[in-house]
This record gives structure tokens, C-alpha cells and sequence, in this order.
């Protein structure tokens, strides 16, 4: 009889297990903020399977107004929205995230940014187009649609047109230092252009972003996308 080593059942375990968001591990788990919870009329938040996974909810983030901006101190990555912000046709949805410090939590920023083309927001079956920035100088357009394929480690399943890489249109800055950066979406006929500090990042045709496993259109629910434990302050946010 063939005895099984100690080690080599640990190896088959661990490579059973599911894959754990990169941002979760090596001591960087989402944090709880305190007196958390959603206090802005009308808007509404979810936060990723995986966080869910971690016990987290909204409430372990605080997204607040302050004046005309939109106060967030993030505990668990999420998107936030309001149901009567839609955009249809021809639009242009923009924003101004400010990183009071930028984060370089377990020596990775955090990004943020805005989405366009939500729908089913909130369920199970929500799919959107995020364009976001990160303070070390880098872009990234990611999608969620639950069946894009197997679920990352954020638990969501998703499309990825640009992976996260450095681009000269967004600023760059050191661990703890502020940080401002304009982001926008343009849908003009059948494309869609994210833009960035007023440089065009990446632009793709609808054929590139709407259809199976990706967007059901341009037209839909537009709103905030916001890595975990990340501070911005938006101002400016909203339809053009």
C-alpha cells in the first residue's frame, strides 16, 4: 500500500482552494470604517463576492456628501450608484477622484474610477465598464458580467479590455502624497472612450464592449468604482 505523504496532501489541498483577491492577502484584508454606511439620498452601493466572503457589507465603508463632493473611506471594494443616474445615446459622465494620501497599503495602490452601461445593479447578474486610475501612474478598464468566465479573486466574473499599466496621462505620485485625477467617459455613436487628466486612454467600438459576456449596451446605470481601503473625495460627478 502506497502511503501518502503529510506535504503532498497539503499541496493537493491548497491547490483545491479558491483563488483569494491579491489585494486580501499578505496582511492588507479589507478594513472596517467606522460609523460606516451610505448617508447620501438616493444612492446605493454593493460590495464584491469576496469581500462578502470576508463578513464585510456596505456598511463597513462611509460614503457621505460634503457641500457638492462625495466623501468615500472605503473598508470593502464596491461600486456605488444612484438609480436615477442613467445615460443613453450620446453622453459624457465625469469626475474628479482626490486621494487625500495615496494609498501603498502592503505596497500596492488602490484605484477608483467611474462605470457606464449598468444594469440589473445590485444582483447577482450586474454587469458595467469601469475606467480607473491608480497614484503610481497607472490605468485600467475592467468589466463585470457574471458570465465572463470563472470568477476572479474578487468574486466577480469579468472582462478586462486593458489591464492595469502605467500610462503618462495619469498622475503619479509617492506613498502618502495627494493626489487629483479627472476621469471621464465618452460614448459618442458606437464607441466609448475613457479619458483621463484629459488624454483619451483607450477608446473601443461597441462591438468590443457590448455582447455576450460583457455589456448588454452603452445605454444604462452610471456610478463610482472603488478598490477597498482607499480614501478619494469626488467632486464634479455626473452627466455632461
Amino acid at each position: 500500500m502506497r502511503l501518502v505523504r503529510p506535504f503532498a496532501i497539503a499541496v493537493a489541498f491548497a491547490c483545491l482552494m479558491p483563488a483569494v483577491p491579491g489585494a486580501q492577502m499578505g496582511g492588507d484584508p479589507d478594513r472596517v470604517v467606522p460609523n460606516g454606511g451610505i448617508s447620501v439620498a438616493g444612492w446605493q452601493g454593493k460590495i464584491d463576492p469576496g469581500s462578502v466572503a470576508q463578513g464585510r457589507t456596505i456598511n463597513d465603508s462611509k460614503f457621505s456628501q460634503e457641500g457638492s463632493a462625495l466623501h468615500l473611506i472605503i473598508g470593502p471594494a464596491a461600486v456605488y450608484w444612484n438609480p436615477a443616474n442613467t445615460a443613453s445615446g450620446d453622453y459624457t459622465i465625469k469626475g474628479t477622484f482626490k486621494e487625500p494620501k495615496m494609498s501603498d497599503a502592503n505596497s500596492h495602490p488602490h484605484p477608483y474610477g467611474i462605470f457606464i452601461g449598468g444594469h440589473n445593479m445590485g444582483t447577482d447578474k450586474m454587469s458595467l465598464v469601469y475606467c480607473l486610475a491608480y497614484g503610481d501612474g497607472r490605468a485600467l478598464v475592467r468589466g463585470f458580467n457574471p458570465t465572463a468566465g470563472p470568477p476572479t479573486g474578487n468574486g466577480h466574473g469579468v472582462f478586462t479590455p486593458m489591464r492595469a499599466a502605467a500610462n503618462a496621462a495619469v498622475k503619479k505620485v509617492a506613498a502618502g502624497e495627494p493626489v487629483t485625477q479627472d476621469i471621464s467617459w465618452t460614448v459618442k455613436g458606437d464607441s466609448a472612450s475613457c479619458t483621463i487628466n484629459g488624454t483619451v486612454v483607450a477608446t473601443y467600438t461597441k462591438a468590443e464592449l457590448v455582447g455576450a459576456d460583457k455589456l448588454e449596451s452603452f445605454d444604462g446605470v452610471y456610478g463610482i468604482r472603488i478598490s477597498h481601503n482607499v480614501e478619494a473625495v469626488v467632486t464634479g460627478f455626473g452627466k455632461q
